[in-house]
Formats: C-alpha cells, sequence, structure tokens
C-alpha cells in the first residue's frame, strides 16, 4: 500500500477543538475546582495532562499501518472484557454517581467502558471484512455479529452506564448496515430493542426521573429537572456574541460540574451562538474527513474502522449537544475532546491516531 501525507484537514480540526476544549475547561471550571481543591487550575492541569498523552498516542497511532491492527484486534478485544469484568468486582470498581465504572491506578483512574469502545470498533471491523458475504444472512451473519456487540453492552448495563452502552450499540449498528446488513435484519431487532430500552429504563429510578425531568422539568426545578433548567438559563443569555470568556455566572455553582457533560452550555454562554457554531463546525470537517478516509481506505477492514471511529465521536456528539439544549433527556455522555476527562480523552485522541493512520493510505 502507497503511504500518503496526513490529512491535514483533519489534523487541523482535531487540534482545533482540542485547544478550545482546554480552554473551556479552564473557564468552566476554575470557579469549583478553587472551591473543592483551592486550586482554579485544577481541573485544567489535569485535562493538558490527558490532552498530552492523548497526542502522544495518536502520534504513534498515526505512524502505524492501521492494518497492523487486524491480527491484534482479538487480543485487545480480550483485554478489554476482562477489564469490564474487573470493574464489576467490589474492591476493585470505584462508584462514581452510582455508577462501578471507574478502576483507580494511583491518582488516577481509568474507565473500561472507554476502552471496550475503542476495542470492539477494531474487532467488529476485522470480524464484518472477514464475513462481509454473510451479511446478507441474518443466521449467519447478522446475528453472530449482534451477539458480539451485546455482551459488552450487557456487561458495561451491569455497572450500570446506559449513556456509553448506547452510544457503543449505535456505533456498530452504523458498522453492521454499512458492511451489508439487511434493513430487514434491524426490523427483526427493533421491537426487542424498544422493549429491552423500556426495561432499563423502567428498572432504574433514576432513569425514570430523567425522562420526566426532560418532559417537563419545571414541575421539580430543584431537583430532577435542575441540570436541564440551568443549562438552558446558560445557553438563553449567551446571544449571538456571548457574554465573554470567563463571564458565564452558571459555572458560580449552579450548573452541577459544568466542566463535564455541560460545558458546551457554559460554552455557549460565553462565546455565544457563533462560539458554538464553530465548535460544530469544526466536528463536522472531523466528521467530513473521517467519512472521505472510510470511503477511500484501501480495504474494508479499514473503511469499516475509520467509518467506526468517527460514528462513534459523530453519536457522541450529537447525544451530548441534544442532552444541553433540551432535546433528549440526560444521559452523561461528554462532548468528545471539549469535556473534561482522562480516559475519554485519551481513548478518542487514540482513536483519531488510528483514524489519521487510514486516511494515510487512502486510495486518492
Amino acid at each position: 500500500m502507497e503511504e500518503k501525507k496526513p490529512d491535514l484537514w483533519l489534523i487541523a480540526a482535531i487540534l482545533g477543538i482540542l485547544i478550545i476544549g482546554v480552554v473551556m475547561v479552564y473557564s468552566s471550571s476554575s470557579i469549583w475546582s478553587e472551591y473543592k481543591f483551592d486550586d482554579p487550575w485544577f481541573y485544567a492541569k489535569r485535562q493538558i495532562l490527558f490532552a498530552t498523552a492523548g497526542l502522544i498516542a495518536m502520534v504513534v497511532l498515526s505512524r502505524i499501518p492501521y492494518y497492523v491492527w487486524h491480527g491484534h484486534s482479538k487480543m485487545i478485544m480480550i483485554i478489554c472484557l476482562v477489564f469490564l469484568v474487573l470493574v464489576l468486582i467490589p474492591g476493585v470498581g470505584m462508584v462514581r454517581g452510582g455508577a462501578r465504572s471507574w478502576i483507580g491506578v494511583g491518582m488516577f483512574s481509568i474507565q473500561p467502558s472507554e476502552f471496550m469502545k475503542l476495542g470492539l470498533i477494531l474487532f467488529l471491523a476485522r470480524f464484518l471484512s472477514e464475513r462481509q458475504k454473510l451479511m446478507n444472512s441474518f443466521q449467519q451473519g447478522f446475528l453472530p455479529a449482534l451477539a458480539l456487540i451485546l455482551f459488552p453492552f450487557a456487561l458495561i448495563m451491569l455497572q450500570p452506564d446506559l449513556g456509553t452502552g448506547v452510544v457503543m450499540v449505535g456505533t456498530c449498528l452504523v458498522m453492521l448496515f454499512t458492511a451489508g446488513a439487511r434493513i430487514s435484519h434491524f426490523m427483526w431487532i427493533a421491537g426487542a430493542g424498544a422493549a429491552g430500552m423500556v426495561g432499563l429504563i423502567a428498572s432504574a429510578p433514576y432513569r425514570i426521573k430523567r425522562i420526566t425531568a426532560f418532559l417537563h422539568p419545571w414541575e421539580d426545578p430543584l431537583g430532577a429537572g435542575f441540570q436541564i433548567i440551568q443549562s438552558l438559563y446558560a445557553i438563553g443569555p449567551g446571544g449571538l456574541m456571548g457574554l465573554g470568556l470567563g463571564n458565564s455566572m452558571q459555572k458560580f455553582f449552579y450548573l452541577p460540574e459544568p466542566q463535564t457533560d455541560f460545558i458546551f452550555a457554559v460554552l455557549a454562554e460565553e462565546l455565544g451562538f457563533l462560539g458554538g457554531l464553530l465548535v460544530l463546525g469544526l466536528f463536522f470537517v472531523l466528521l467530513w474527513r473521517g467519512i472521505r478516509a472510510s470511503l477511500l481506505a484501501p480495504d474494508l477492514f479499514g473503511s469499516l474502522l475509520a467509518l467506526g471511529i468517527v460514528g462513534m465521536i459523530s453519536i457522541q456528539v450529537m447525544i451530548n449537544i441534544s442532552v444541553v439544549t433540551g432535546l433528549i433527556p440526560v444521559t452523561g455522555i461528554t462532548l468528545p475532546l471539549v469535556s473534561y476527562g482522562g480516559s475519554s480523552l485519551t481513548l478518542t485522541l487514540a482513536s483519531l491516531g488510528l483514524l489519521l493512520s487510514v486516511s494515510r493510505f487512502s486510495t486518492k
């Protein structure tokens, strides 16, 4: 395969979003981190550390030919599954916000479900590329692939982490459809999936509260509806140009932990509609170049790998923005490359390194 120059459009979009993210993590978290840790830079310094580690991983992975990972994808998948099991063991997994989703490593913690998203994309790309001719068969192609997806999803739901599970399954279904699965196959599982989703929501009272808060947030403005109301209070005053960087009012203990799930609300408050449009524009460039890399990949494995990565990021962006603007219930999904986070930021940048590697071997 002929190796080409890196995709500068893609690199520029990644770095642009990342820089905005670091700035907004400091701006949104400075008040809270000074109150909690007596250091306004607490979250920003850690974000810079995670971003540096992620950028190093991105550069290294972008230089390794993507097809090398075809042979290692099975072992990567097994390791990710082992960590998903370990996190469920009391004393090993750490409980935060009611979910046992983290494993402590020194002063830091890792989230195995984030590793699983990338691990499953890698293995599913291999699985589907080797069985493409069987994908028009429900029993021989679609059903085995679906079982491969649902097993790690079940482990993630035991934590529980519905948001991450939905992103992972949504990404994999896009890959299945692209690999040749028939629409009729999806119709067969649509009813079961809908029933399962209702069951998952009904099984956890806090998920029911999120649904009711989404429908009628003002019925419980200090409880279940608090986050979405405060998010809309942040977005509204932003207007076209915003209140100015650092001038958010909602970060003064109104919007809970504004550096994570609701960081886009603070961004819209401080930078306005134009600032939000800039971020969405950069994500659009990332989506455009990612789809281009998928279409021009020299083999099906590379094509599905690129599609899975750009699909994962795009689904997370759509869910996060929809939550922040009140279009869907709260899910706990962060905004890729922008929200504060260790495992999520590092793994997203590592994933983009694989995407850059695929783009380097494009056929045009």
